[in-house]
């Protein structure tokens, strides 16, 4: 039990050899039958994870060059323009298409925006490269806490997310969201999955930094408070008419935009923290 009386919470790491648990401080290897598939097809997933984690065999924390992406056979999706920045920055990127007050009227309406960002092969774990498209001329990471959601449509968990974009695609024509998002290696997700019973609270801070030959040429913050949608409200929009039987990995919105004179480059390194999960960092190819 943790000092407040209430049970731990239960993280989950992936790597080359398996499911790893960790709680109250110790990591243990789980059998072959975990997988994140199971966990997120049945009905209390961070009672299994803590089953789970009980009959597991203590071990060392695995290392960064052995973790791998949390995730199974799950859809990555994402939401859009759930923050006042992240709204301004669309505006700015498309306003010679007069695309900006498509993202002004999301921003306002009762339907958030919600596409299909990735799919299990195109995601990237923690310590793994993300990639810029060939052709693009103005490329972002977008932090974002991305929550685990099981079959039910129940959150369980949280993760680090980067969402990677083409502002110069999605800003020539809105309709171009899906070759703007939707590519090889567009999408990380880790180091781990925090299994528990209540969602961070809104005070929760996000960092991202990004390196370039070892000096830093950006930095933000922000906080879950800045966001304009509840989490509840993301799921119940994302379950309407839709199923995910093994469960589904949602990327929340991003509150950190770097300005409209900046551009990833191969080689920069990104660095995304969130506060109680852990920190997230690629390195960027093309």
């Amino acid at each position: 039990m943790s000092a407040n009386g209430q049970a731990p919470n239960v993280e989950l790491i992936a790597t080359r050899r398996g499911l790893v648990a960790a709680a109250a401080g110790e990591h243990r290897m789980l059998g072959s039958g975990a997988s994140i598939d199971k966990l997120l097809s049945g009905d209390d997933a961070l009672a299994v994870a803590r089953d789970w984690f009980e009959g597991g065999v203590t071990m060392a924390p695995p290392s960064d060059d052995d973790i791998v992406a949390p995730i199974g056979t799950q859809e990555v999706w994402a939401a859009g323009v759930t923050y006042a920045r992240s709204r301004t920055a669309r505006a700015a990127e498309s306003h010679g298409a007069g695309g900006e007050v498509f993202y002004d009227r999301v921003y306002e309406a009762d339907r958030p925006e919600l596409f299909l960002k990735a799919t299990p092969r195109r995601v990237v774990g923690h310590g793994a490269a993300v990639r810029i498209r060939g052709d693009s001329e103005w490329d972002v990471p977008e932090p974002e806490l991305t929550l685990v959601i099981d079959h039910r449509g129940s959150i369980v968990g949280q993760t680090v997310g980067n969402d990677m974009s083409s502002r110069s695609i999605e800003g020539a024509n809105p309709l171009y969201l899906p070759q703007a998002k939707v590519y090889r290696a567009s999408a990380a997700l880790g180091p781990r999955i925090v299994l528990s019973e209540h969602p961070p609270t809104p005070d929760t801070a996000l960092t991202m930094s990004i390196t370039r030959t070892g000096e830093v040429v950006f930095e933000g913050a922000t906080t879950l408070a800045r966001m304009a949608r509840t989490f509840s409200e993301l799921v119940e929009y994302l379950f309407r008419d839709n199923d995910f039987p093994t469960g589904v990995f949602l990327m929340t919105g991003t509150g950190i935009v770097p300005g409209d004179d900046f551009t990833l480059e191969e080689g920069d390194v990104i660095s995304i923290a969130i506060e109680g999960i852990g920190v997230l960092v690629n390195h960027v190819e093309r």
